[in-house]
């Protein structure tokens, strides 16, 4: 899969083209020997990124935490649009060209100091089947309560850090046990969010039609299409839910998504082995509130 690469340094704080096929990170660079740093993905459609301001207010929470200075709004929108003018053609699901934008900040070298990079590239057709197809996922717990971070702002609670080991840890042992996804919980089974995802689920009675998430401010990560998919829905009378869930929750609803900004809303078909409900007309009405603009 081509990517198309754009730097943000001190030279080039509006961004350059670089070319992804020679080496560009040193070697002592500590995003990457120690994950030191923090990144947004996003998605684009035809050209135009989504959710941007979300996106860039949410890189920025996320550097203030870890204390990395930030890009301005108009330099990473100006350097995401130079690498779109300049990305292959996106991947085709049925919603136009898409393609995923990766913003990175690292700490960089010791000598050299934070930069940032961009990498576009065509959403892959994984990406479009798990859509259509929904997924697998186990519930794995996370070994202490992330609401319990937020007093130690050293743990760096609610930033979307390089730190990603676990995450993919999770993920391989999700698959290890025949699952495609890894959804954590406490050790009290309170339902927190997906290895890459936020959880997302309906439960529709006579006359009440009502969606729920894990509570937000307990130490995950805000999602940013969680956010939008319930801003839609309360224009279109839903009521919302801000957990607590448990697997039972999960177990008793009328659909479960693991909901992100380039997968979108990707229905969960089994949870610990047990089938949960798919509603595709539910799934389309969520995916259409991804795409409002």
């Amino acid at each position: 899969m081509t990517s198309t690469v754009v730097v943000l340094d001190a030279a080039h704080p509006e961004g350059v083209l670089a070319d992804p096929s020679v080496p560009l990170v040193r070697i002592d660079d500590q995003g990457l020997t120690r994950g030191d740093g923090v990144f947004e993905t996003m998605r684009a459609v035809d050209g135009l990124v989504q959710k941007f301001e979300a996106h860039h207010q949410r890189l920025s929470a996320s550097a203030r935490l870890a204390q990395l200075p930030v890009p301005s709004a108009r330099d990473v929108r100006g350097a995401v649009e130079l690498a779109l003018a300049h990305a292959a053609p996106g991947g085709d699901g049925g919603l136009g060209a898409e393609h995923a934008v990766k913003v990175v900040i690292s700490r960089g070298t010791p000598a050299d100091g934070p930069w940032s990079w961009i990498v576009v590239s065509p959403v892959p057709e994984t990406t479009f089947r798990q859509r259509r197809d929904g997924v697998t996922a186990v519930l794995l717990p996370r070994g202490h309560d992330p609401a319990q971070d937020a007093g130690y702002p050293w743990l760096l609670p609610g930033a979307k850090t390089l730190s990603y080991a676990i995450n993919m840890a999770a993920l391989r042992h999700a698959r290890s046990l025949g699952a495609d996804e890894a959804v954590f919980t406490t050790e009290g089974r309170r339902v927190l969010e997906g290895a890459t995802s936020s959880v997302v689920c309906a439960r529709v009675r006579v006359g009440r039609r009502t969606l729920l998430t894990p509570e937000p401010s307990h130490g995950i990560l805000p999602g940013t299409t969680q956010a939008k998919i319930f801003a839609a829905a309360r224009r279109d009378g839903w009521e919302l839910g801000y957990g607590p869930l448990y697997p039972a929750d999960l177990m008793e609803a009328d659909a479960v998504w693991l909901v992100s900004s380039v997968r979108l809303a990707v229905p969960v078909r089994r949870l610990d082995h047990q089938p949960l409900p798919v509603d595709p007309d539910l799934t389309k009405l969520v995916t259409s509130w991804v795409q409002q603009a």
